[in-house]
């Protein structure tokens, strides 16, 4: 039976355990989307994850989500990373960067740039700005021939990853944003070879992770996924055969992991499970859903056939969260209210255990 802490080979990198750091916003990022020294102590505090998979990290201006959050297209960004990481190797760990275009998922207060998206059909809901929560603008359908440079924006946004530090990347293509919009069946209401068909609905994620894997290589592209997840309004019709078609091209390009979240039936994941021949990194709990990801929802997720376990509040709460695993320690409960707050109160103030005599 597989032990969450196994040691795991994931390409070229032997991870210590099978325990993942879930991809977490926590805007902490400078105006200018520079990371900070409070982001390298909060990564290097969790350094004893298999994986750290870092906080969405816009590959473009146009492709910033929210404020505070970091960037990886600029010169400025890659050095202001390169502590982060440094952090992080030197406490042993291993880091991937999210690159997360959030395509209509934006607003111009952030950017300063109308956001962009697979057609003219805004987000449900919300966004956040520099003023505060406003409603989600209508985005600006890209031409067909612009939709290849926004594929490519990844690319560029990897090889800086790289050069940053990281040990690889992870595509967003989760939760709603550029990627799961053109995903979506109605996000995407195109007529053209990027729009209508599931082999057209999947082939901006594939040439995304196509020109990614050109960039950096196979072993270090990863992309996260949440099939038939409903997130900013995005819907997707005819799930089991959308994604067993994308699985069959990231079979093909050979990519070091798919990250699934628990956004479809458990049957449907398990099948899709089984038409994908690599590495499982599995997300067992629904981002921003009451439930907390703890060592049952792991070890039934493990049995099920996933390779490695991703987990979010628990690793917000607990920066020894894998030395509570491995003793059956109590978790730590996490603020809610200072997820985005910015500052390092709730951020780097969460203890380690501490054993009383």
């Amino acid at each position: 039976m597989t032990h969450l802490l196994d040691s795991y080979q994931l390409g070229d990198l032997r991870l210590p355990n099978r325990v993942v750091m879930a991809p977490m916003t926590r805007v902490r990022a400078t105006p200018e989307g520079l990371a900070t020294p409070s982001m390298a102590t909060y990564y290097a505090q969790r350094a004893t994850a298999g994986l750290i998979v870092s906080e969405g990290v816009q590959p473009s201006l146009v492709g910033q989500s929210n404020p505070g959050t970091p960037g990886l297209h600029t010169d400025e960004q890659v050095a202001a990373w390169r502590p982060v990481t440094a952090a992080v190797h030197a406490n042993g760990g291993r880091i991937f960067a999210q690159l997360m275009h959030g395509g209509r998922v934006s607003h111009p207060d952030t950017t300063g740039m109308r956001p962009v998206g697979p057609s003219a059909v805004p987000a449900v809901g919300d966004v956040f700005t520099p003023a505060g929560p406003k409603p989600a603008p209508m985005p600006r359908a890209l031409d067909t021939a612009e939709v290849p440079e926004h594929a490519l924006s990844y690319a560029e946004a990897a090889r800086r990853a790289v050069d940053a530090g990281f040990d690889g990347v992870e595509l967003h293509g989760a939760n709603g944003y550029l990627i799961s919009q053109f995903l979506s069946s109605n996000a995407n209401v195109r007529t053209d070879r990027y729009g209508g068909s599931v082999a057209n609905r999947i082939r901006f994620a594939v040439e995304a992770v196509s020109a990614t894997v050109e960039a950096v290589g196979a072993a270090r592209t990863g992309i996260r996924l949440s099939p038939g997840g409903t997130f900013w309004g995005v819907e997707e019709t005819d799930v089991p055969e959308l994604y067993a078609a994308l699985l069959a091209e990231l079979a093909r390009l050979e990519v070091a992991y798919v990250h699934f979240e628990a956004t479809v039936e458990e049957e449907v994941l398990v099948g899709l499970r089984r038409a994908w021949p690599g590495t499982l990194v599995m997300n067992p709990v629904v981002p921003m859903g009451p439930k907390q990801t703890g060592r049952d929802e792991a070890d039934h997720w493990l049995g099920l056939g996933a390779d490695l376990i991703s987990f979010g509040r628990a690793f917000i709460a607990n920066p020894d969260l894998v030395e509570r695993l491995r003793t059956g320690l109590p978790m730590a409960p996490v603020d809610e209210a200072t997820y985005y707050q910015g500052g390092d109160a709730g951020y780097l103030t969460y203890p380690a255990y501490a054993h009383t005599v």
